[in-house]
């Protein structure tokens, strides 16, 4: 989603010049045009995250929009109290950008993911995460962020196009609809390409609904609250650890409705089961979230 999101950037940059964009020394070989559109708007602030985000809160104090970028663990773990004190407590327009959210740097190792960062960032004040799970999401978020001028967090990984757009229900985007539900499915962020796999197989054609969380804290309207009611099984499916994350906070406003199922699955990032690394999928494999696992659970709800 790097290309989808330099462009994005490009484009609101070009039409609004308080847009501010600083790289903490990371996006080479996708970068390269912003850099040259921007100008002295863009700012390479080396490897020093938390002054990043000091500069930025600055910067936004004086009404300039800021986007910090990095990969997902540099930007969110090392800078959190700056983005806490001097960013979210004073509402101001900056906008932390992750890349490879969750396993995404795979091999790199636990120093280099981040499947916590959901459940750190979303409990701040006036801060709202951004979680696209394909790659026509970026640009309409970007510019989501723009307009609503405060804190966020977009956390980038690598996805497809949407397949459909069923239609849209506060935070929550429907990708599939089945008229006879067997259940349905809620994910966050592009773990939801290995969903739509499963789904196209004939097995599960036309038996689940998949709705993407496209933002948390969640806000989900009254007709999204009555889809969910009419649903008797549940799975929810997120590349990040169970506290903090998609099924706990989506947990909570089901509950506070009175809404429960049949069955309720939550697949999520497990960690480090044996302690050692791979490939994302190779992770996502351990935690279960891989399409043979998600095809195992859906069996349960036929």
């Amino acid at each position: 989603m790097r290309r989808e999101f330099s462009d994005a950037i490009e484009k609101i940059a070009l039409a609004d010049e308080k847009v501010v964009f600083i790289t903490g020394d990371l996006g080479y070989n996708a970068l390269e045009n912003l850099q040259e559109k921007l100008g002295n708007r863009f700012i390479n602030a080396g490897v020093a995250e938390q002054n990043m985000v000091g500069l930025a809160a600055g910067m936004a104090y004086k009404g300039f929009k800021v986007f910090c970028y990095s990969i997902a663990p540099f930007i969110v773990y090392r800078c959190w109290e700056q983005f806490r004190n001097d960013v979210c407590l004073h509402n101001l327009p900056v906008f932390l950008v992750g890349n490879g959210g969750g396993y995404g740097y795979g091999i790199m190792g636990s120093s280099h993911h981040a499947i916590e960062d959901i459940a750190g960032l979303s409990s701040l004040q006036n801060v709202k995460c951004w979680v696209p799970a394909f790659a026509d999401d970026v640009e309409p978020f970007v510019n989501q962020i723009v307009a609503d001028g405060r804190p966020a967090y977009l956390r980038l990984g690598a996805g497809k196009q949407t397949p459909a757009h069923e239609g849209n229900f506060g935070s929550l985007k429907m990708v599939v609809k089945s008229d006879e539900a067997k259940g349905t499915i809620v994910a966050l962020g592009p773990v939801a390409n290995n969903v739509v796999a499963v789904l196209q197989q004939e097995e599960f054609a036309n038996k689940f609904n998949l709705l993407t969380a496209q933002n948390v804290p969640l806000t989900i309207n009254n007709e999204g609250l009555s889809l969910l009611q009419n649903t008797e099984n549940l799975l929810v499916i997120e590349e990040h650890v169970s506290i903090g994350g998609l099924a706990q906070q989506l947990s909570v406003q089901l509950m506070e409705n009175g809404i429960t199922f049949k069955k309720f699955i939550s697949l999520r990032a497990e960690g480090y089961p044996d302690g050692t690394y791979g490939d994302q999928n190779f992770h996502q494999t351990q935690s279960g979230l891989d399409a043979k696992n998600i095809a195992d659970k859906l069996r349960l709800f036929v």
